[in-house]
Formats: structure tokens, sequence, C-alpha cells
């Protein structure tokens, strides 16, 4: 069965994924003479960077999250399908998803990258990831949920199950996380929960390295860490969480902590779909490309963003799996296939590093540029702006807005709504 796709004397570029890279190739080849198919899971774009905010209670999902249709909305050339990508032909051009085949005359795929469990199939069961606002907005009921089930709990020990949270991976997305959770802890949870004993609440961030925010500099790996410290986070260096079986977290130095919440942010590794070259397949699941984004052993399949790993003279074992990079890639694929409808040459993908941030609370950030790193409340005032224009909509900006400045001023977040999700009120 053949997607229902309009036929076009266009070329047809297929993009898999609405995630920054394919987003960016999208709005790109949207203004050209190509006819462009998104396929994606979802009908939206997810902001990712934020999503830990949503699980913390600080923004709605809808906040996050824009329309593929609504940003499409007035080019007649772009066909988007909410569909699953099963797997894809080479020889034939095609891509078989469950609503059936679609050729296509180029491929794009953005298909991002999901959470690396290094195996561990009882960590990958029993942990909670967050890589999706479903996820996030799943996290924010399991911690609102363990905080009314504490307050009944009479045993300690299974008290601290409901209320101590173990974060496992020191990279922006734990760092951010743990600086958020203490500063529940520290300013809504007394007046939420005037019932429970807040000092009994313990944060836990376990880093296998032996600094945080691996790749940022000594001095903001430095600074973030007596930041999360001052907020009252336990953080254990040089440690590994060998083993969670939904009640112990079983960490390498052999301390064992009570937890029904194990936040796994460890690592990350390229999705994948069946039907590429073997020999494509490089480390982390990541699919080799040359410096014009195509696929090791492939004519017209091209990746972009956490699932490409391109070698550059500046970044021999690959680049960052970072928004910049994707976004970055995506256009530059697409400039060049606008150029080849115009009979012009290719031009490499040369990385332009901007720079790399992350914020660990209010008042409290770090910022590396280029020549530059600097902390506190300039860096938290940056990271508030960078991120605000980066999200798509004029309402969302606006919302996103009001939601931060009322935090600010009350320290507060009325968010705090358990949703549980069922087809039918019984």
């Amino acid at each position: 069965m053949k997607i229902n796709i309009p036929e076009s004397t266009q070329e047809r570029v297929v993009i898999i994924g609405g995630g920054f890279a394919g987003l960016a190739a999208a709005r790109q080849l949207a203004k050209a003479n190509y006819q462009v198919v998104l396929l994606d899971k979802n009908n939206f774009h997810q902001f990712q960077p934020l999503f830990y905010q949503v699980a913390m209670a600080g923004l709605e999902p809808s906040s996050i999250a824009f329309p593929f249709r609504k940003l499409f909305r007035r080019r007649n050339n772009v066909f988007i399908r909410v569909t699953e990508v099963l797997s894809i032909d080479p020889e034939k051009n095609q891509v078989i998803t469950s609503l059936g085949h679609c050729n296509f005359d180029h491929l794009l795929i953005g298909i991002g990258a999901d959470t690396n469990y290094y195996g561990n199939e009882e960590v990958e069961r029993n942990t909670l990831s967050m890589k999706s606002v479903s996820e996030a907005l799943y996290l924010r009921n399991s911690i609102l949920s363990d905080y009314e089930k504490a307050l009944t709990t009479i045993d300690y020990d299974e008290r601290q199950g409901y209320i101590d949270i173990v974060i496992v991976g020191g990279g922006p997305t734990g760092v951010e996380l743990a600086g958020a959770l203490a500063e529940m802890k520290k300013y809504i949870m007394p007046k939420d929960y005037p019932e429970l004993n807040c000092d009994e609440i313990d944060i836990y961030l376990i880093q296998s390295a032996p600094q945080l925010l691996k790749g940022m500099s000594e001095e903001s790996s430095e600074k973030s860490l007596a930041y999360l410290k001052d907020l009252g986070v336990e953080v254990r260096l040089n440690t590994r969480v060998n083993n969670y079986d939904g009640e112990y977290a079983y960490l390498s130095d052999g301390e064992k902590i009570r937890s029904n919440k194990v936040i796994w942010a460890a690592g990350i590794q390229g999705n994948s779909i069946p039907g590429l070259p073997e020999s494509a397949l490089t480390y982390g699941r990541r699919l080799e490309v040359d410096r014009f984004s195509k696929v090791k052993d492939t004519t017209n399949i091209y990746a972009i963003g956490d699932i490409a790993y391109m070698e550059e003279e500046a970044f021999p074992q690959g680049h960052p799996q970072v928004a910049q990079v994707a976004i970055q890639q995506g256009i530059n694929l697409a400039q060049n296939l606008k150029r080849q409808l115009k009979g012009q040459k290719w031009k490499p993908f040369v990385y332009n590093d901007k720079g790399s941030m992350a914020t660990v609370g209010r008042n409290r950030a770090v910022v590396d540029l280029p020549k530059l790193s600097f902390q506190g409340f300039p860096a938290w005032t940056v990271w508030l702006l960078v991120h605000l224009f980066a999200i798509l909509g004029t309402k969302n900006k606006l919302f996103v807005f009001l939601n931060w400045v009322w935090n600010y001023l009350t320290y507060d977040q009325g968010l705090r709504l358990i949703i549980r999700a069922k087809a039918k009120d019984k």
C-alpha cells in the first residue's frame, strides 16, 4: 500500500523526524522547488532543552510544543504524515511506514537518539527517562504522586523511597534536573506539604566521570558543582550506578540508595531503522556520514543531527550531540539540495561552535562561549534569553516568559497537577 501523497513533477525529499535537524531542513526546503514530505510519529515539534521544566511542573507541555501543520500551513509543497517508520529500502528508494510505503528522490534521516542503558535490561526496565514531552509529563506525575503517598506513609525507609530521587548522569540534563528538584524542595515543598519533613528529602546526582558537564570548561564544571552543593544536592563523582531493581540503586562503591525513582540521563545512542547498510553503523549506533551528510555506502540518503557521525578537522571524533549541530547540519544539507537545483557545487559542512550553557537554578548558570566563560546571574540571563527566542511560536514564547516571571517573583509554580490519561472515566 502506498501513502496517499499527491504526485508532482518536483523531486521529492522525504524527511524522517521533525526534531531540530529535520525541522531546520524542512523549513529551508519549503521555500525551494521540491516536494517535501515530513514523517514523524508526533504531529508537533518538541523543544527538548526544556523537558526538565515540564517534569518539574514549571511549564505545561503545550508551551514547548508546536504543531507541524501550523508551521507549514502556507506551504503547499509540504506534506506531513503522522506515522511510524518501519524500514527503508534503498534499492527501491522507498520508506516503509505503518501507513504504507513512500517513494523518495532524496531521503533525510533525522531520527535523533534515545537513552543508552549500556545493555542493563533491569536498569532500562525500572528507571525513568526524559526523551519526550510524554516522558517528562510521566515523570512529573510520578514525583507528585509519590509525595502524596509519602504523607500517609509512617515507616521511615518506605517514606524515603517515595521522596528521595536519584539522577544518573552529570551532563546538562542531569545538572538542570538536580537543580530544579533542589529548588522545589527548598521553595515549593514546605508550602505545599507542610506535614512533610522536607529535611528528609535527599536528591542524589551520580556521575561516573570526575567532573560535571563534561565537554564544558573546568571553570563551569567546578561552578556547577558548587551551585548544586549549595542547594543541598548530594553529588557523587567517579561513581556509577551498577544496577537498579526498582527499590534500591546499587552504586559502584558498594553503597545502595533507597529510592522509587531513578532518572537515567547517563548517555544516549542513536535510534535505528532497518534497511540501512550495516557498514554505516558506528559508535553509539550513529550513522557514518561524509562532510555533505551522505550516509556511507548510499547514494541519496542523508543523516543529520544526533543520529549522524561526521568527522571534521576540529572534531576528529564527531560532533557533540547538541541542538546547534543538528540545526546547522539541517540547514547546510537543505542549502546544498537547493544548490543542486541550480547546478551549483555543494559546500561541505563546517560546524560553527557558538558555545554551550547549563542552568542550575535561579540566578545560577554557566556559559562557555568560544573565547569567554562566565557564571552566575549574567549567565542565567543569557540562558533564559537564548532558550526563549529558540522556542517556536509567539504565543509559546509569551507563555513561557510569563511563567518564568511569575516563578521568579513568587518562588512558586502553579502547574503541580497529577494528570493521568485514560480513555473513559468509570
